[in-house]
Parts: structure tokens; sequence; C-alpha cells
């Protein structure tokens, strides 16, 4: 099975188009948000064509193929435009790897979950890459509308176990 996982639309309805080009481009089995879906946070600028209504009708259209992890800008109130659940945190098992899916607020790199696992991978920093670290491999989707650190708006496809970083342009 093969996954495009992302992170932090913060509401951009330019992005969310990108993101199911991007999604029907790969051909991916399931689309895996790891959180900040409308809201734009605080310390964010709005990002490009901000409409959390056109980002909604987007991922409703596609609600059977989402799996959706709640991020530290999500609240109750999303919940009422969504036709999908938002849910903590996930395992995934891909290959013969398994994988703990968060939004990245609690756990990463730096804080790494009590469970072991072969690969954890998360958004919240808005910067993409991967990496391992004692012989687990932490992955950064990067943000969709806003990356930071000079790096690329990019998702992360997980097949076989194995994760690829993309630019989404």
């Amino acid at each position: 099975m093969k996954f495009l996982i992302a992170s932090d639309l913060h509401g951009s309805g330019y992005y969310a188009k990108k993101l199911i080009e991007a999604f029907e481009k790969e051909k991916a089995d399931k689309l895996i948000l790891l959180g900040d879906i409308y809201n734009h946070g605080p310390r964010n600028p709005l990002p490009k064509e901000y409409s959390p209504q056109t980002v909604s009708e987007i991922l409703n259209g596609i609600k059977e193929k989402l799996i959706v992890i709640k991020g530290n800008c999500d609240s109750q109130v999303d919940t009422l435009i969504s036709e999908f659940s938002f849910i903590e945190d996930a395992v995934l098992v891909s290959g013969e790897k398994t994988f703990f899916l968060t939004h990245g607020h609690l756990f990463n790199k730096d804080n790494r979950p009590a469970t072991r696992f072969d690969g954890v991978i998360y958004g919240h920093f808005h910067t993409g890459f991967i990496e391992q670290i004692d012989g687990t491999i932490f992955a950064n989707t990067g943000s969709l509308s806003l990356p930071k650190g000079g790096t690329t708006n990019s998702y992360i496809i997980l097949e076989d176990g194995e994760l690829t970083l993309k630019e989404i342009d």
C-alpha cells in the first residue's frame, strides 16, 4: 500500500488543491494528514489562499481515503466542518517496519515516544527531513503551506517501508 503523508495545511485552499493533485499523481491509496488542517495559528502568517471552508470541502470529498491526526492548532470546532475524524496518534505497518504517526508537538526526535518504533513521522516544525538516529528513522513531512528554515513545501511518500520526501511544487 502506498501512503502520501503531509502536514500543516493551515487553511490554505491553494495547497489543499495541490495536495489532491499530488495524491492523484502519486496514485497513493491513503492520504495521511498529520494535523494543523484549518487554523493558521497565532505565530504564523496567513497562508496562500487562506480558506478553511475550501480546505474542508476538498478533504470531505475524499474522506474515505483520509487518516487525520490532530495537531496543536486543530480544535473541537474544526470537527463541525469535517466529515472525518481527527485522532490523536496512529501506528502504521508498511513493509516490515512499524511507524508512529503524530503531529510532532509532543513526540519528535528530541522527545521520543516510550515505545520503540522503526520510524516516527511527524510535522509541526514545518521543516522537511528524513534521518536515522540510533536505529530509528525520524521524518518530518515539512509544511505544505508554510515551510520554515529554508525548506520547501513538501510531503512524504511511504511505500513498502521506505520513505521519500518530495516537493509539492
